[in-house]
């Protein structure tokens, strides 16, 4: 049995159950389709393979081996589950082995992915609302792209907010995915960027927890961000996705749970 180790950090997606341990038999071999450079840092790779269905929202493990050991890491899909390409946006982490190669990859290299899909970040375990609030950082933003693929979305929530914090504004990405998203679901869907590190035109300023706390976000967006009318999913760091919530249950929101459905529901981009 050979080592499957995670390189650097990542999603965390703490809670939700990745058991077991891969052998080098358990994966399958994926065919790269394309990648995508954003900026020095952030990439998307895309890629085919024979993996089992899964549920927008989900991660799964990618991995290459790397002098003699298979070394993974989690990765959120960014595509719907209709769509035959699989995609994952990722970090160059410094020092990283495994993104350090994934960004020499080229189309018709091979790449190992795990065969099944995991996770409860997804819409069967939130309740319908009259709004909901995709709050994410950085590559947090894949996971929302996926659930705004599918029909349960649009279907569910009269409004949807989709917010995406970033440094400076070429860490902006997806815009021209979101700009179609805006075009197909007008008056539905509503895009706030925020950049916090630089002034940016359309963008707010500062961090999300700021703009909750102060109401900026609502009077920004026209909508109302409370218990009565909103599910909130958060996706990104753990800083982030704590002060976040620690916000939200000040206005008198709680953590989504199967058994005490609320209106918080959490992913972690990596442990603390």
């Amino acid at each position: 049995m050979q080592d499957i180790r995670d390189a650097g950090p990542g999603p965390a997606h703490t809670g939700h159950g990745w058991s077991g341990t891969l052998t080098m038999a358990s994966w399958v071999t994926a065919q790269v389709v394309g990648l995508k450079g954003w900026t020095e840092q952030l990439y998307s790779i895309r890629l085919t393979a024979d993996v089992a269905p899964f549920s927008a929202g989900q991660f799964t493990r990618l991995a290459l081996e790397i002098d003699g050991e298979m070394v993974a890491r989690p990765y959120s899909f960014v595509n719907g589950p209709d769509n035959p390409v699989h995609e994952f946006y990722f970090v160059r982490v410094p020092g990283g082995p495994l993104s350090a190669r994934m960004i020499g990859l080229r189309p018709g290299d091979a790449l190992y992915i795990a065969p099944r899909a995991a996770g409860f970040f997804v819409l069967d375990e939130v309740p319908a609302a009259d709004t909901l609030w995709m709050l994410s950082t950085g590559t947090a933003l894949g996971p929302f792209l996926s659930i705004l693929t599918t029909a349960q979305a649009w279907a569910n929530y009269r409004s949807i907010v989709l917010v995406h914090a970033v440094r400076s504004a070429p860490e902006l990405t997806y815009r021209d995915t979101i700009d179609g998203l805006l075009a197909a679901h007008p008056g539905q869907l509503q895009y706030v960027p925020f950049v916090s590190r630089e002034t940016v035109d359309q963008a707010l300023p500062g961090r999300i927890t700021t703009a909750i706390e102060n109401g900026l976000l609502e009077n920004h967006t026209g909508l109302a961000l409370d218990a009565e009318h909103s599910q909130v999913m958060i996706c990104g760091n753990p800083g982030m996705v704590s002060d976040t919530q620690a916000a939200l249950v000040a206005r008198g929101m709680k953590k989504n749970r199967r058994r005490e459905p609320g209106q918080i529901t959490t992913e972690q981009y990596w442990k603390l």
